[in-house]
């Protein structure tokens, strides 16, 4: 819910108690009719602002607490066997291109976890991209074949500076004190490596997510174990 759907139960409120203090005021004074039918309508309104509030956290709670950010696009292409080139496309439309080893590749993400009282009034789940990774079904190729790891950090993220701010740092400080964040934490997701094979990669509030976004992604992903994301 955004800022704006407070206007209107914040109106409601404050015209009901403005009638109803000047109803009291009223019967105070001697005028009783005028002051009851002010009191009855003040506090008429003031109820009504507060069930369209109530209503409307309400409906905060289900967008903020089921809210979905997109990440990353992974876009695999085949080079060689348990050989692939993995382009990770960002949603500013930035993107980059991989060398992976393995059967499976894997995003690793920082994620900022808010309170659920935060999401409500509006913080959304921050994250920052840390890395891409090749991984093997089998232990024993996973410890001893050729592995790759790339780093996904931005140079502005790795190059900030002390007295620079964002909403990452202002909620690692504010800490101290309100209880505003959950948890600061790594959180991980990956899929099977496939030739034209393309999945999304999402944030909820709970961490990352990835689901196949074509044909291929979701044949890969039925193959092994895998089950087709719905």
């Amino acid at each position: 819910m955004v800022w704006w759907w407070w206007i209107l139960p914040g109106v409601l409120a404050f015209c009901g108690l403005t009638f109803l203090i000047s109803g009291l005021s009223a019967l105070f004074r001697g005028r009783p009719l005028s002051g009851l039918l002010a009191a009855i309508g003040g506090g008429g309104l003031a109820a009504a602002g507060v069930a369209i509030a109530l209503f409307g956290m309400n409906l905060q709670t289900w967008q903020r607490l089921t809210y979905e950010q997109s990440v990353a696009t992974i876009s695999l292409r085949q080079t060689a066997p348990q050989r692939f080139e993995a382009t990770v496309t960002r949603p500013d439309g930035s993107s980059g291109a991989y060398p992976l080893a393995g059967d499976e590749w894997r995003i690793e993400a920082q994620v900022l976890r808010w309170e659920p009282w935060a999401n409500v009034l509006g913080l959304n789940a921050q994250y920052r991209l840390e890395r891409l990774s090749g991984r093997y079904r089998s232990i024993d190729q996973e410890l001893n074949d050729e592995r790759s790891a790339h780093d996904l950090t931005l140079p502005a993220e790795a190059e900030r500076e002390p007295w620079d701010l964002d909403a990452w740092l202002v909620a690692q400080r504010m800490g101290r004190y309100v209880r505003a964040v959950d948890t600061l934490y790594g959180s991980a997701a990956y899929m099977p490596m496939a030739d034209g094979a393309v999945y999304e990669v999402w944030l909820t509030q709970s961490g990352l997510i990835a689901r196949p976004a074509n044909a291929a992604a979701n044949t890969a992903s039925t193959d092994g174990g895998w089950v087709r994301a719905r």
